[in-house]
């Protein structure tokens, strides 16, 4: 399968993504949507589930404002073209810390970055 070049979008001048997938962008979407939709109904009941939940220490829960600064993300049109998505969201939920932590305080990854600006 020949690899597409890199051309530029004439719509707003950003790169184009290299054609990486062996798949047809119809193939895509007939092999994955419906794993895609129900993640997406996951990430909805979660959030309603949150909100009928007392109390607001779970809505001002540092994991919980990143995953909302995140969903945007997924629509940007500054990604159109570049299929950079996963980079900018694991790059904005990542830990940019360069030391080392002393101590862990959990047994488990937090998931978002403790001191990220969410």
């Amino acid at each position: 399968m020949a690899r597409a070049t890199n051309t530029t979008n004439t719509a707003n001048t950003a790169p184009m993504a290299h054609q990486t997938c062996p798949l047809t962008s119809q193939q895509v979407v007939d092999l994955y949507f419906l794993e895609h939709r129900a993640k997406l109904l996951d990430i909805a009941a979660f959030l309603d589930r949150l909100e009928r939940a007392g109390g607001d220490e779970g809505r001002q829960d540092v994991r919980v404002r990143a995953l909302t600064k995140a969903i945007p993300l997924l629509t940007d049109p500054a990604s159109a073209g570049r299929a950079d998505r996963v980079r900018r969201v694991q790059e904005l939920l990542s830990d940019h810390t360069s030391e080392p932590t002393p101590a862990a305080h959990t047994q488990s990854a937090l998931g978002a970055d403790p001191q990220g600006d969410y």
